[in-house]
């Protein structure tokens, strides 16, 4: 019995570790550097902003962000990052060009210095 609750606990763990792209979480990463000239008030609004883009759009599964607090100073300028995930890739697409995402943009671009986007499939 051991035998078989081993050998069925090995074959389930490998099949979730075989997990295809399409039933995998689809992981959105975004880094932002403001410019010098945007203000505490603008950014701030800005954090906001994006937090609430979670109710707008139903494909965003998982919502969470920061800002830097590394010692190692190696981030180039970027003080927040936004991580967001999707059921798949299909809820990205979803989303991109979602209007509500893209007011979002529209009132970030004027304070945004630099961002940089990573978007990859969750594997354990």
């Amino acid at each position: 019995m051991k035998f078989v609750l081993f050998t069925l606990t090995l074959l389930l763990t490998a099949m979730s570790t075989l997990a295809t792209a399409s039933d995998a979480p689809y992981r959105h990463v975004v880094l932002f550097k403001f410019k010098d000239s945007a203000t505490s008030e603008q950014v701030h609004s800005l954090e906001i902003a994006f937090g609430e883009l979670v109710k707008k759009i139903d494909t965003v599964a998982g919502y969470e962000w920061g800002t830097n607090v590394s010692p190692e100073g190696l981030n180039d300028g970027f003080t927040h990052c936004f991580f967001v995930t999707f059921k798949d890739k299909a809820g990205l697409e979803a989303y991109l060009p979602h209007a509500e995402h893209q007011a979002f943009v529209a009132k970030l671009k004027p304070q945004l210095d630099k961002v940089c986007v990573l978007d990859y499939v969750a594997k354990p």
